[in-house]
């Protein structure tokens, strides 16, 4: 096992946080294969470092190291950057160009911001990853490639499975070893580390004393939520060392530079264990819909004892009971044998002897309360609607095509 400072020392990692030194001690582990990594973390964190430490400790070092921002390049020439084309495969393609798969051939390729691949380009990426083959922009011929993918994202990829963003198959392929960066806020101690390191560095750059923090500052900064992470603490350790002539930075000098200090600060709203909440909105609807057919329950239970009790007169002589008189009606006309013509009107006055002559011969069937029925049955008449697409049933369940063919053979829907 290599020395952990003496990593640190050579990839510039400060700190001494326990899930920073697990992270780094995943990466020196995982280094001699050739497994696919997926790196995640909020943005700022450093995801780009732990790449370079897993190339370094590889039988790749000596290959090429290409670090690509996903998210930088458009839709539009993603294909070609990554897998290079043939010269005519588009406007302005004047000669053959190779991509980053094949220049990177025995070495390790970094795919930063992943998640922001379109969905074409993912397939074509997964290939690489199963066969290591590729095809260019353009052309027909299948080539080969040896390259180690590491991969990063700041945003919940299982999230952007679920919306439909990302192939579910291609992020178990690049996560076949997770790590995880801690954002700042979580490493403590860390951040005075790293304050210091920034300031002596903004000294040395500008010529001039590194600034320093008193005890209500230092306070300060270790509080504060740092959405920006390290990214944000160096730019505003580099505008404090440049802007302020007083080299020690009290608490309200500091203060003017943390944007949002006091509204980050608001205690959170911390919900009582008696509250419910759901997953979806489709667990909400189902609530309502509960709660309105349990409602309807009581209220044909009220009719019901009303016309075994003889009580009908009270329930038609009030003026807002339609829907309790139209109940005790069907409820008669179901027990006499008769039909319903007309619910509304028609003066219908009921007998006196009827409430003593008439039995319940009606089953009340209880619905099924299931969440797996409900989402049967909801997937059935999607599928029904659009004639069996799958695609368009999808799209109205408000789930991924993935998703629901999964649920189809699960459920066994035909």
């Amino acid at each position: 096992m290599k020395d952990l400072q003496s990593i640190k020392q050579r990839f510039s990692i400060i700190g001494n946080n326990e899930g920073l030194n697990h992270a780094i001690d995943i990466a020196v582990q995982v280094a001699p294969t050739d497994l696919s990594v997926l790196i995640t973390g909020e943005s700022g964190t450093g995801k780009e470092v732990f790449p370079q430490v897993i190339h370094n400790f590889s039988a790749r070092k000596h290959g090429p190291y290409i670090a690509v921002n996903c998210g930088a390049i458009p839709e539009g020439t993603i294909d070609s950057e990554l897998f290079g084309h043939e010269k005519g495969a588009f406007t302005g393609a004047t000669d053959s160009r190779k991509g980053y798969f094949e220049v990177a051939d025995g070495g390790t390729i970094f795919l930063d911001e992943v998640a922001e691949l379109p969905l074409s380009t993912q397939v074509r990426l997964l290939r690489v990853l199963e066969t290591g083959e590729f095809i260019r922009v353009g052309s027909s011929k299948v080539q080969k490639t040896n390259v180690r993918v590491i991969a990063a994202s700041n945003v919940d990829v299982v999230m952007a499975i679920d919306k439909g963003r990302f192939r579910e198959d291609l992020f178990y392929r690049l996560n076949t070893v997770p790590i995880r960066i801690p954002s700042l806020r979580e490493r403590g101690e860390d951040i005075f580390l790293l304050f210091r390191k920034f300031a002596v560095d903004f000294a040395e750059k500008y010529r001039m004393p590194a600034i320093k923090l008193d005890s209500e500052a230092r306070n300060m900064l270790l509080h504060y939520s740092w959405p920006g992470n390290v990214r944000q603490l160096k730019n505003i350790t580099e505008q404090i060392s440049i802007i302020e002539s007083d080299r020690e930075i009290r608490a309200a000098t500091l203060k003017s530079y943390l944007p949002d200090y006091d509204s980050i600060r608001l205690p959170a709203v911390i919900k009582k264990d008696d509250e419910k909440s759901y997953s979806s909105e489709r667990e909400i609807l189902y609530k309502i819909l509960f709660d309105m057919k349990n409602d309807m329950n009581d209220l044909k239970k009220l009719v019901y004892d009303l016309i075994e009790h003889g009580d009908m007169n009270m329930a038609f002589d009030d003026p807002n009971s339609k829907v309790i008189q139209n109940l005790i009606r069907e409820k008669k006309n179901k027990a006499a044998g008769t039909e319903v013509t007309d619910t509304t009107a028609g003066g219908f006055t009921p007998h006196p002897s009827m409430s003593s002559n008439i039995q319940d011969t009606e089953e009340i069937v209880e619905e099924s309360l299931s969440l797996a029925d409900k989402e049967v049955e909801m997937i059935k008449k999607a599928l029904e609607k659009y004639s069996g697409k799958r695609k368009l049933a999808a799209h109205e369940l408000g789930i991924s095509e993935r998703t629901l063919y999964r649920k189809i053979k699960e459920y066994g829907i035909e």
